[in-house]
C-alpha cells in the first residue's frame, strides 16, 4: 500500500526565495495550460503536451520535466471535474517526480530542482517518516503551508496480510456521535463542536473589527479548527481498531447486514 511521508525542508533565504518562485511560476504555467485545455475542451495530458509544450517552456523558462509535470496536474485537476474552469492558487501544492527531486536520506538531504537551478538543502521528519522512506517511491507534492516548505513523499509499504476473524464490530457513524460500536459504546464529538462554536464566535469579532490585528488573528486561525477536528477524528478511529484488535474481531462500517 502506499503512504505519504511528510518532510520538511530547510532551505537558506535564496533558496527559499528560489522555491517560492518556482511554486509561484509553476502554478501561473498550469493557470495558462488550463485556460487553452477550457477553451478547447482538450483535458488529456499527452493531447495538451503536444498543443502547450514548446509555448509554456518558452514563456515560462521552465525544464522539461516540469513543463511534463504542468501538464499532469492540469490534467488531474479537470479529471475530477469537468463543469468548470480550474485555476490554481499561486503558492498551491505541485508535484514532482524523481527526476526533479532525489534524496540523501542517510544524510537527511534533498536535491531539488527550481527556478533558481538544482537546489541541495536539509530536510527534517520523525522516525515513523524516516522508516516510511526506506520505500520511496514515485512523485511527490511540493507544499507551502505557514511560511514553511515541505515534501509530501509516496512510499510504499508492505501490507500486512489480513488476519482471521470469526465475528464483526459494527460501527455505525453519526453527527450527534462521531460513531456508535454494537457493543453500545458512543464515540462523541462534543469537544470539536465547542472548538467549532467558539472559533465561529472568534471569526465574527475578528472579522467585525476589520484591523490588521484582527486580520493576522484570523489567518493564524485558519485551519486549526479541522487540524483539531482531523485529530479528534483519528483518536477515535485508533481507539475502535485497538477494541477490535483486542477482541479478535473484524470491523464492519454502516452496512451491518443483518
Amino acid at each position: 500500500m502506499k503512504l505519504i511521508a511528510q518532510l520538511k525542508l530547510l532551505p537558506s533565504p535564496e533558496q527559499f526565495d528560489a522555491l517560492k518562485l518556482t511554486l509561484e511560476t509553476a502554478n501561473n504555467a498550469s493557470n495558462h495550460v488550463s485556460s487553452v485545455a477550457w477553451d478547447r475542451r482538450v483535458f488529456g495530458q499527452f493531447a495538451l503536451h503536444k498543443i502547450c509544450y514548446h509555448e509554456i517552456r518558452a514563456k515560462f523558462g521552465m525544464g522539461a520535466d516540469a513543463t511534463v509535470r504542468v501538464f499532469a496536474k492540469v490534467n488531474d485537476a479537470y479529471n475530477l471535474d469537468r463543469k468548470s474552469k480550474r485555476f490554481f492558487k499561486p503558492l498551491g501544492a505541485f508535484p514532482f517526480n524523481e527526476r526533479l527531486v532525489s534524496y540523501k536520506t542517510e544524510k537527511r538531504f534533498v536535491s531539488i530542482w527550481t527556478m533558481a537551478g538544482r537546489q541541495k538543502m536539509p530536510f527534517i521528519c520523525g522516525e515513523r517518516q524516516s522508516k516510511l522512506l526506506e520505500g520511496l517511491r514515485g512523485e511527490c507534492d511540493l507544499v507551502f503551508r505557514d511560511r514553511q516548505f515541505y515534501l509530501f513523499q509516496c512510499c510504499d509499504v508492505d501490507e500486512p496480510p489480513p488476519g482471521e476473524v470469526s465475528d464483526f464490530m459494527g460501527i455505525d457513524l453519526g453527527v450527534a456521535n462521531v460513531a456508535v460500536d454494537s457493543d453500545g459504546k458512543f464515540y462523541q464529538g462534543n469537544t470539536v463542536k465547542s472548538v467549532r462554536h467558539r472559533h465561529r464566535r472568534i471569526r465574527a469579532k475578528l472579522q467585525s473589527k476589520g484591523t490588521k490585528s484582527a486580520k493576522r488573528r484570523l489567518k493564524k486561525l485558519s485551519g486549526k479548527e479541522a487540524r483539531f477536528a482531523k485529530d479528534t477524528n483519528h483518536v477515535i478511529s485508533k481507539q475502535i481498531v485497538q477494541t477490535a484488535q483486542g477482541t479478535g474481531r473484524g470491523i464492519a462500517l454502516e452496512d451491518w447486514k443483518n
